[in-house]
């Protein structure tokens, strides 16, 4: 398992350094200049000339793409354009409010996905099953942005009952009641994306396992039905479930841009957005290095936690 963890993580560098260069050379073919930001109509061409040197757009692409490759091997991401920060303190700043937004919605939608899913399973074709598939397929179906306006005009506006967005009450940064009260909205909206995806491949995860015929011979054992679903339908469905697991963990970096959007939530989505329209390459190139990074991890925990449910999967070649 070592050898097959630290041959990932040499794979992992060209990878990284690939999509560095793609990410680098997209953020600099984009529309716009950064410059544009920092320029007024009454500058004059060498003024607008030394702006840009103070940028360090006037030298050509691929210099610009070195000395970033070699501040970022040092740990140094560059200052934004916007603000003139360092970015990793913008990240930083920005990444927090993302994991606790994220990890919870995360948590709320397994916690109810998982248990409908395998319900679902057990109940196949009937009423309830129906029904539980019918809600994940609006839930699909249902966009964001729109489920989340609705929230907020019928729990916000209508009833007065929650915040419309943000994450604290000015003067009220360290109440732990304000901070609920800010994520219910974002995390129904979060937690509704994650768990329609997670409920179908429960149900079809289960359904697959119940068909075989080690569960025909634990029932003609007379082994109880709870027995069975604990040491023989969970543990062999197990694998698809952390394939999505897996898929979904890479989004904590990424942060959800539109619900972020939505509720004026102080995370890495609203800062991408914001990154795209003010054209601050330094802070998109650190979120989609972050991103890429993130992926490659959760990629890998994926595949040795196949190893650790499934005993006849092995990486010792």
């Amino acid at each position: 398992m070592g050898k097959y963890i630290l041959k990932r993580v040499l794979i992992s560098i060209p990878v990284l350094f690939l999509i560095s260069i793609g990410a680098f050379v997209l953020v600099h073919l984009t529309p716009g200049d950064p410059a544009d930001m920092y320029i007024s109509p009454d500058m004059t061409a060498a003024q607008v000339e030394m702006t840009r040197a103070a940028l360090g757009l006037d030298r050509p692409l691929f210099i610009q793409y070195v000395d970033w490759m070699a501040n970022f091997l040092t740990g140094n991401m560059g200052f934004s354009f916007a603000d003139r920060q360092p970015v990793l303190d913008i990240i930083s700043q920005r990444l927090g409010p993302t994991l606790l937004l994220m990890s919870i919605s995360l948590i709320v939608a397994y916690a109810t996905a998982i248990p409908l899913g395998i319900i679902a399973a057990l109940h196949k074709n009937s009423k309830l099953d129906r029904a539980i598939i019918g809600w994940t397929f609006f839930n699909v179906s249902f966009p964001p942005f729109f489920l989340g306006l609705a929230l907020i005009y019928i729990f916000a506006v209508e009833l007065d009952l929650l915040p419309t967005g943000g994450m604290e009450v000015l003067g009220m940064e360290n109440d732990g009641i304000d901070l609920a009260e800010h994520l219910v909205l974002p995390v129904i909206v979060m937690a509704s994306q994650f768990s329609a995806n997670m409920i179908r491949y429960v149900r079809a995860s289960v359904l697959e396992v119940l068909g075989q015929n080690y569960i025909r011979t634990a029932l003609a054992k007379g082994l109880k039905w709870r027995q069975i679903l604990r040491f023989h339908v969970l543990r062999n469905s197990l694998i698809p479930i952390v394939t999505v697991i897996g898929t979904d963990l890479p989004k904590v970096i990424g942060g959800a841009v539109i619900t972020e959007q939505i509720f004026q939530w102080p995370g890495i989505g609203s800062l991408t957005v914001a990154a795209i329209n003010s054209r601050d390459y330094p802070v998109l190139m650190a979120i989609v290095i972050l991103s890429a990074i993130a992926v490659l991890i959760a990629n890998l925990t994926v595949d040795i936690a196949y190893a650790a449910i499934d005993p006849r999967i092995k990486y010792s070649k």
